[in-house]
């Protein structure tokens, strides 16, 4: 009889016990798992532990492997006797596992990698800053190329940083010993190449070191402009142009900004008899900052002297300072600009006669001609525009004698003017200004034209007013940010700068509503001469106190100028007679010819203030005055 066979779901077995293999392990792999995190939690110490030994022991077999043999005794008898002491002292096993356990720990803790050298979009902007510079810092016959297409720019570079955007802030860089590190241009065309590819629109710093050869880039932050006018912390003949970096100078100032207080890194020009560079020239494009300088240094200059100011733009930018005490006139016509220069050239002279006859007597120089006078000239060249047109002659003529003598007669010129009219200047003024200023947006060309140095810095398109650069002769080249000195009278600048720059001008001692184009009807009633001097004050006509005493201490208020002198009659004037001549110093000169056709060589006769008016405070009157007090007194 045959068998029946038996149903597939009875016979087929295979489907189950796969599934129950699959079950049961993946239920073992469970199991498993959890035992390892339960192990790992519970021996966790003592894996760190362990671990920590681990590294000690290596640490302590590399030190036993760096001592020298003849040290290795010591050093064995050292431990022995260390571990000797531990087991004599009450629990000192147990204290000594203890420590060893505890190092262990330390030293087997788990440490978070730290990320070091740079990311992935970094790496590419290395790399496309080391291809450009390959063509410049490539020779051939080079076997050793530094710099190659497709080589390693970890070599050439040696330290490297950015900001949180990514951009580079700070690269150092070699560069091969055959470059041509010493001419301007080369450098250059690398400053030019590391601007382009470092980011746009910042200010870099270029450090070369000729020494090691190697080159430094730095982005530079934006200077304070925060800082106004204020009292600075300065000794007498310093006067601060502005700040700087802080690691460009050794000195720092208190300063206050709004609020706070600190200390911030000035820019000093120092003036007087000992000063090398004893004037300044200012110059920028319209709107960067050159008048403010100039108030600046106008109310700095204030505290311990006399300032004579032509505005030759004629803006009115100076009307907050007519009238002061200290301030000897402020002049913006033409004719008036004459006569303010031509007395501050007369005056000049009388300053270097006075102290040149004190010193043949062994006496000190005079008090007058010690007190610092600063002619502030704004914009110059504009006055010579008009006196072309009228046909009279350059207001920067006068300025000659002030420039080349200056120093000795503690008097300073300040000339600012625009780039556009900068080939307008005198020579004498170009000459004698060392001190140099450029402010607002400038090429690296014109900067060096100015200042006679290409900045180290790569100058942006975009600056606020009162930035720019500064060279105080033959000095490095320095970032400059003028103190905001507002003019007073500007409504649209800020109350808060506006009261600072008031708090600091001296008292006025002429109304403001008497002094500069206020008193042109009075001045018309007035007449100077060269043969007589005329006063009209309490003392009448000519008198000698009204005259000579007028022009001792050289400071007059307000300046005017009338119809210029006959060339014979002031050569008349200038030779005094009588009792009143003045002894001549044994070591000068044979006097030239003085005859009225030949008239009175500007270099040997006294300072005569012809077709000069002084109008003084105490009397408010105006007089007539020759610029020599021995003069004055002989007429009267």
């Amino acid at each position: 009889m045959a068998r029946r066979p038996l149903p597939r779901i009875l016979t087929d077995s295979a489907p189950l016990a796969r599934m129950a293999n699959s079950t049961s392990l993946a239920r073992s792999r469970e199991l498993a798992r959890t035992a390892a995190d339960g192990a790992s939690d519970v021996f966790h110490p003592l894996i760190v532990i362990g671990r920590g030994l681990r590294r000690l022991g290596a640490a302590g077999r590399g030190r036993w492997a760096e001592t020298p043999r003849e040290s290795r005794g010591p050093m064995a008898f050292f431990v022995g006797a260390c571990v000797l002491v531990m087991c004599l002292v009450p629990y000192g096993p147990l204290l000594a596992l203890i420590a060893v356990m505890g190092a262990g720990a330390w030293a087997g803790r788990e440490r978070t990698p730290v990320e070091t050298g740079p990311g992935e979009a970094e790496r590419e902007r290395l790399t496309a800053l080391y291809e450009a510079l390959v063509p410049y810092f490539s020779a051939e016959g080079d076997t050793g190329l530094l710099y190659a297409h497709g080589g390693d720019w970890e070599r050439a570079f040696t330290e490297y940083a950015f900001d949180d955007s990514g951009r580079i802030e700070r690269l150092q860089l070699k560069y091969p010993a055959y470059f041509t590190d010493g001419e301007d241009q080369a450098r250059v065309r690398i400053e030019q190449v590391l601007y382009a590819k470092a980011g746009r629109g910042r200010e870099y710093h270029f450090g070369w070191d000729e020494l090691t050869n190697q080159l430094t880039l730095t982005a530079l932050g934006a200077l304070p402009a925060d800082i106004g006018a204020q009292r600075f912390v300065t000794s007498p003949g310093e006067t601060v142009l502005g700040f700087t970096d802080p690691d460009a100078v050794q000195r720092t100032l208190p300063v206050t900004a709004g609020e706070e207080t600190r200390d911030a890194p000035p820019v000093v020009w120092r003036t007087g008899q000992r000063s090398t560079e004893p004037h300044l020239l200012v110059l920028g494009q319209p709107g960067t900052g050159a008048t403010t300088l100039l108030r600046s240094i106008a109310v700095q200059a204030l505290q311990d002297g006399d300032v004579l100011i032509v505005d030759g733009g004629g803006t009115g930018e100076y009307g907050a300072l007519s009238g002061r005490r200290g301030v000897l006139g402020v002049e913006s016509g033409l004719a008036g600009a004459l006569a303010a220069l031509e007395w501050a050239s007369h005056e000049t002279e009388r300053r270097l006669i006075a102290a040149n006859r004190a010193r043949q007597a062994g006496l000190p120089a005079p008090e007058d001609t010690r007190r610092p006078l600063w002619i502030i000239a704004d914009r110059p060249t504009a006055l010579a525009h008009v006196a072309v047109a009228e046909g009279r002659e350059d207001p920067q003529r006068w300025l000659q004698v002030p420039l080349r003598h200056g120093r000795a007669a503690a008097v300073t010129v300040v000339v600012a003017d625009q780039f556009e009219s900068a080939e307008l200047l005198s020579d004498p003024v170009r000459a004698h200004t060392k001190a140099r200023v450029v402010l607002g947006p400038a090429t690296a060309e014109e900067v060096r034209a100015v200042l006679g140095a290409p900045p180290h810095t790569t100058p942006t398109a975009h600056v606020p007013p009162g930035r720019g650069y500064a060279r105080l002769g033959a000095a490095p080249v320095l970032r400059l940010q003028v103190p905001a000195t507002p003019d007073p009278l500007d409504d649209a600048a800020g109350q808060t700068l506006r009261e600072a720059v008031l708090a600091l001008l001296p008292e006025r001692t002429v109304p403001a509503d008497e002094g500069g184009a206020g008193d042109e009807a009075a001045a018309a009633d007035e007449t100077v001469t060269t043969d007589g001097v005329r006063a009209d004050g309490p003392e009448g006509d000519g008198g000698p106190e009204g005259a000579a005493g007028s022009m001792d201490t050289g400071r007059p208020v307000n300046i005017r100028k009338s119809t210029a002198p006959d060339p014979a009659e002031t050569a008349e004037a200038a030779q005094p007679t009588g009792a009143a001549q003045a002894p001549e110093p044994a070591n000068r000169p044979a006097p030239a010819d003085t005859s009225p056709e030949a008239g009175t060589p500007a270099d040997l006769a006294e300072p005569v203030g012809a077709g000069v008016r002084v109008r003084t405070v105490e009397d408010g009157g105006s007089r007539a005055v020759n610029g020599s007090p021995e003069a004055a007194r002989t007429e009267g």
